[in-house]
């Protein structure tokens, strides 16, 4: 093998192509030396293919000329660019003697196509369509809920029954030396031992079902479905690499269907009591496990999230109005904040204030009671206390139309820090139960009134770039050095916050409705607030984010812990870990670009 072939396969995502298309590729590949500090491109040049870093060290600059990350060996760059319309959306230059190699454009391109390695590597969206079924598009190892319960073949017949009945399960897998010959059901019991009148000490072989059919872990829940209906049964065994490793019953398909969005809201509606939503919302980790295994869509997971937290919200609202009778005057509860947003996940405190019509009372005991019932409600579903103390239960937060008027227009004509940090919340406010028409006004009028006023506007892009992507100094990622998340990166606070932080911004130049930062970003990108490269690229950026904190977020459930926000990088595969550096690299960019007045409004 060549001296390039040789150092590709050791480079994701070459090193999964077969021996002769890796020698094909390596032959593509051409290799030049760039001394210390030397142009390799420009911002705007046509770039002839993809670099990789075979020794040496390049710095990415930004059209501002800022750094965006310093790469080594085995590092690509250029591709955002070479992907999109061939033009270069960054600068490259070496900060040392480096040897760079460059695969031809047409030759990336015809890799992507023949190969889904390459393509994945490639496509930072990294999310196939909304599905309908979660079922049928789960995979077969993701519906095992147990471990697999098995007995020798020699087991006494009444032995096999008591494992069932001890375990609490339906069937038995038959097998010997880790290899299936058989399974027994529940039915089987009935039908072959009861009504036949075997004798209990036979073995258990004599009344299993021999060579049943078996599923390999990787075939979907469509392939369960199809032969349970076929067949005309009710257990399929599942095999991989000729061991059993467990048991699929139509009890598990029903476990799935029962943890949907729209079951727990049903159940959220129909409660009657705090702890029956509790009981609803304490599944969320579960649906969230099912939604990120059958690859929706980030965006329809964390809708799908805040739809029940919405629900949960409407029903603690109607049963507080069945204790405290008729309200004193109009009111509105709304949302900010990640459900504001529609964007929670599998972890999220409580965000909300109570608006109220001109001429009520906000310190008339009826509206404390209506926001203590409903936070606490919340509290005890799993939506914790707001630590910054932004819920409807502070007075502040508790306050006629106008009086949030004056808010408004104090924190845009004083933009203080603290004014900065109340307008970001604020600007996500939703309406989630009362009366609709106290915030439709407000939220236009405010928008309007703001985006006139430049210099809350340059506040505004101050304090979006407060929070910045954990990219380091040598072109790696950041990660928290000390305390429990050591070693960690903060997927929400450096990832999801920088990029909504941004969409806030681009809402409030373009006076843009949206409150859903994906909605925001799409919206800006059609409106000319930014550019439709930035625009895509950002979007693309903030996919793969939020997946990957879907993703993560669903692995501590499955591994029996609580979700929560903390990634560690060194726990990825290499291109998962490029994706996710190139990912922050874009948002670092566009960052820059904000924080130089790109796009601002004149």
């Amino acid at each position: 093998m060549s001296e390039t072939a040789d150092f590709i396969a050791t480079v994701h995502p070459y090193d999964s192509l077969p021996r002769d298309e890796l020698a094909r590729v390596a032959g593509s590949f051409s290799r030049r030396t760039y001394p210390a500090d030397t142009q390799i491109y420009s911002q705007g040049d046509l770039l002839p293919g993809l670099y990789l870093i075979e020794s040496g060290r390049v710095l990415v600059t930004d059209r501002n000329g800022d750094s965006v990350s310093e790469l080594g060996p085995r590092n690509s760059f250029g591709e955002r660019g070479l992907l999109r319309d061939g033009t270069a959306v960054t600068s490259a230059s070496t900060v040392e003697e480096s040897v760079v190699l460059m695969l031809p454009r047409a030759e990336v391109r015809r890799l992507i196509a023949t190969h889904r390695a390459v393509a994945r590597f490639f496509d930072r969206g990294r999310g196939p369509a909304e599905r309908s079924d979660p079922i049928a598009t789960l995979k077969v190892g993701d519906l095992l809920s147990r471990k697999p319960q098995s007995c020798p073949p020699d087991t006494p017949i009444i032995e096999a029954a008591r494992r069932m009945r001890d375990s609490n399960i339906s069937s038995l897998g038959i097998a010997e030396k880790g290899k299936l010959t058989g399974l027994v059901t529940i039915r089987d019991m009935s039908n072959r031992v009861v009504a036949e009148g075997r004798d209990l000490r036979d073995p258990v072989s004599e009344v299993m079902t021999r060579d049943p059919i078996t599923l390999p872990p990787d075939a979907l829940g469509y392939d369960v479905l199809n032969i349970m209906l076929e067949r005309r049964v009710g257990h399929l065994p599942v095999i991989e690499d000729g061991r059993f490793i467990g048991m699929i019953s139509q009890t598990d398909l029903t476990r799935v269907q029962a943890i949907t969005a729209s079951a727990l809201i049903r159940d959220i509606a129909d409660a009657e009591t705090v702890p029956e939503m509790a009981e609803a919302t304490g599944r969320i980790p579960d649906l969230l496990v099912q939604l990120v295994k059958s690859h929706q869509r980030h965006e329809v997971i964390t809708r799908m999230i805040t739809d029940i937290a919405d629900a949960v919200t409407r029903r603690l609202l109607d049963l507080a109005q069945e204790q405290l009778g008729s309200a004193p005057a109009a009111w509105l509860w709304a949302a900010c904040g990640s459900q504001g947003r529609q964007e929670q996940t599998g972890v999220s405190d409580q965000d909300n204030c109570l608006i109220l019509g001109d001429g009520a009372d906000p310190d008339d005991p009826w509206f404390e009671r209506l926001a203590r019932f409903v936070s606490d409600g919340l509290n005890a579903c799993g939506y914790v206390y707001c630590p910054g103390d932004m819920m409807a239960t502070n007075p502040r937060w508790r306050q006629p139309r106008q009086v949030w008027q004056r808010y408004f227009r104090d924190w845009i004509d004083n933009p203080s820090p603290e004014a900065q940090m109340l307008a970001s919340v604020m600007f996500d406010l939703r309406a989630i139960g009362g009366d609709a028409t106290l915030l439709a006004g407000l939220q236009q009028d405010t928008l309007q009134m703001a985006s006139k006023n430049s210099i809350f506007v340059a506040h505004m892009i101050s304090n979006s770039l407060k929070h910045r992507p954990p990219l380091g100094l040598m072109g790696g990622l950041s990660t928290i050095r000390s305390g429990g998340h050591r070693h960690h990166i903060d997927m929400k606070l450096n990832g999801v916050v920088p990029v909504a932080d941004l969409a806030r911004v681009y809402a409030l130049q373009g006076r843009l409705t949206p409150v859903n930062t994906r909605a925001r970003l799409q919206d800006a990108e059609a409106k000319g607030v930014i550019s439709g490269s930035g625009g895509r690229d950002l979007i693309a950026a903030f996919d793969l984010i939020q997946t990957m904190r879907l993703d993560n977020q669903a692995h501590l459930v499955g591994a029996g812990r609580k979700p929560d926000n903390y990634l560690s990088p060194s726990d990825l595969p290499d291109f998962e870990r490029s994706h996710l550096r190139d990912a922050f690299v874009v948002v670092r960019s566009m960052q820059s670009a904000v924080g130089h007045g790109k796009g601002m409004l004149g």
